[in-house]
């Protein structure tokens, strides 16, 4: 009995430390991207090294590569990201039903991150402005996302739905978005970017109607 409670003890112990390693994960990767966007925002792109950007996030440069391939890949990374567990619940017709609804749902749970944070989305907005060659970067990774994001629709509807269709939905959503984020760098106290989102898919709705 007392092995028995000794291994459901560490059991719960090495269980609960999955989540905490995994958020250490997600920190330490913000900050890198953090402090990427600061230097460039800084000196440009070409004014620091990759040993400038271990020293700022406060890590080795063997973490660091093990983290980011590169410069590029710090500042812009790989585009949006979804959460595993909300793909798989919209592509089996959820959390609502409403497939408008639910593409909105899985879109606020990815702009509650940190990545989307205010002063994050200007200084983005600052680099790219400066340095033409990341914005068509990061422009190729978005119309990555965007496609397979039409990939998910089309799994959930089925193909009969449309390329088109999904691709036009995926170009409405992508409206609202600038929207929403347009007014939260507007506003000088603006409201988190995943409500200003939520607002605005009313508002579209609302008109579309």
């Amino acid at each position: 009995m007392h092995s028995l409670d000794k291994s459901a003890r560490l059991h719960s112990v090495s269980n609960s430390a999955i989540p905490m390693r995994e958020a250490k994960k997600v920190e330490t990767l913000h900050r890198i991207r953090a402090c990427a966007l600061g230097l460039t925002d800084a000196h440009g792109l070409d004014g620091w090294t990759m040993d400038d950007l271990a020293d700022a996030a406060q890590v080795s440069r063997r973490t660091l590569f093990n983290y980011v391939p590169g410069k590029i890949d710090a500042i812009i990374g790989s585009g949006p990201e979804f959460r595993d567990e909300d793909l798989v619940l919209f592509r089996a017709g959820g959390p609502t039903g409403s497939l408008v609804a639910d593409l909105a749902a899985l879109s606020q749970a990815m702009l509650a991150d940190k990545e989307f944070e205010r002063d994050t989305i200007a200084a983005r907005r600052r680099i790219f402005t400066t340095n033409p060659r990341l914005a068509v970067i990061a422009h190729e990774r978005f119309e990555e996302v965007s496609q397979t994001l039409v990939d998910h629709i089309l799994a959930r509807e089925g193909a009969g739905f449309g390329a088109d269709r999904a691709r036009l939905l995926v170009r409405l959503l992508v409206a609202i978005f600038d929207s929403a984020l347009l007014q939260m760098l507007a506003d000088d106290d603006p409201a988190p970017l995943d409500e200003l989102f939520d607002a605005a898919v009313v508002t579209a709705r609302e008109l579309l109607a």
